[in-house]
């Protein structure tokens, strides 16, 4: 069992308590990976709780489902107010969200039969920032991965599928093991693609750059929110393919994603290269010794007053 992290689970219409919120051993998605889900957070406000970008999360949840094929029988409105209702339920201010839809017990073929259905559940929990509260204002050491990101004629990597990340865990536990808190991902022709788990951002002469969704980068909607921010506050935003390189004359490159957390709305983990850091590997990338560049901190402030 699970440490329980609230009192109750949507879970296919229906409010389950914690721990009885239980699958069959023998479920499609534990043997092949059948799973699709978001990562939302529900931020306190003066007007209550608010979900950031919800409609857009719930729809890409729809469309993950699409690309395979998976039937979901709740409509992006329905699955919306199923969010409020477990943060209602749980009586939470702020939260981490996970919706999920799984193909369940449907036998063991690998191509679910005809006229299956899925199972979907939506959980909502206290969940502070994946890399760590001290990440966000200290950045973090992150490293160049051995392993690429799967080709997108591979497995389509516009979609939030659960057996996608399987290539986040080769990422993330190689950089781990080498002593760093994150790992960036390559494309399969060598240029960057995405963190382990995050978005990817540089700056370079108070321009920021993006790799675009051609490199393998999953869609994400904390990497939009950015991007449409920046763009509104005058800043030059570039979604082009970047070279490896590109990491180590950067003025600043950091990481954006709704696990990561930060103030309000945008999450950012910075680190910034510095020559000390050859010494250790020509993979490494440090902890930022500077401030914010004046990109990134012009966001930050955009951010913290809005």
């Amino acid at each position: 069992m699970t440490t329980k992290k609230a009192d109750y689970i949507w879970f296919n219409g229906e409010m389950v308590r914690w721990e009885d919120a239980k699958v069959h051993v023998m479920s499609h998605a534990l043997h092949y990976g059948t799973s699709v889900f978001e990562g939302i957070r529900c931020y306190d406000s003066h007007k209550g709780p608010v979900v950031f970008r919800h409609r857009e999360h719930m729809q890409r949840l729809h469309d993950s489902a699409k690309i395979y094929r998976f039937p979901v029988s709740q409509s992006v409105d329905e699955l919306m107010e199923a969010c409020r209702e477990v943060i209602r339920k749980n009586n939470l201010t702020s939260a981490y969200i996970r919706p999920l839809v799984f193909v369940g017990d449907v036998g063991m073929g690998v191509n679910p039969p005809e006229g299956y259905t899925t199972d979907v559940i939506i959980a909502a929990f206290p969940w502070g920032a994946y890399l760590g509260a001290e990440a966000l204002d200290q950045g973090i050491d992150a490293m160049v991965s051995s392993w690429n990101r799967v080709a997108p004629n591979t497995i389509p990597t516009a979609a939030k599928a659960g057996g996608n990340y399987l290539s986040s865990l080769l990422v993330g536990s190689e950089a781990r093991r080498h002593g760093y808190q994150e790992g960036i991902a390559l494309d399969v022709n060598g240029y960057i693609s995405e963190g382990a788990g995050e978005n990817l951002f540089e700056v370079k002469d108070g321009i920021l750059f993006t790799p675009p969704f051609t490199s393998s980068a999953l869609p994400g909607i904390t990497r939009d929110a950015i991007i449409k921010l920046a763009k509104d506050l005058g800043i030059e935003v570039r979604e082009q393919v970047l070279s490896r390189e590109s990491l180590y004359l950067a003025d600043e490159v950091f990481m954006s994603g709704t696990a990561l957390k930060s103030r309000r709305f945008v999450a950012c983990t910075a680190f910034r290269w510095a020559k000390a850091a050859v010494a250790r590997s020509p993979n490494a990338f440090s902890k930022p010794s500077l401030a914010c560049s004046p990109v990134k901190q012009t966001i930050n402030t955009a951010v913290g007053s809005g």
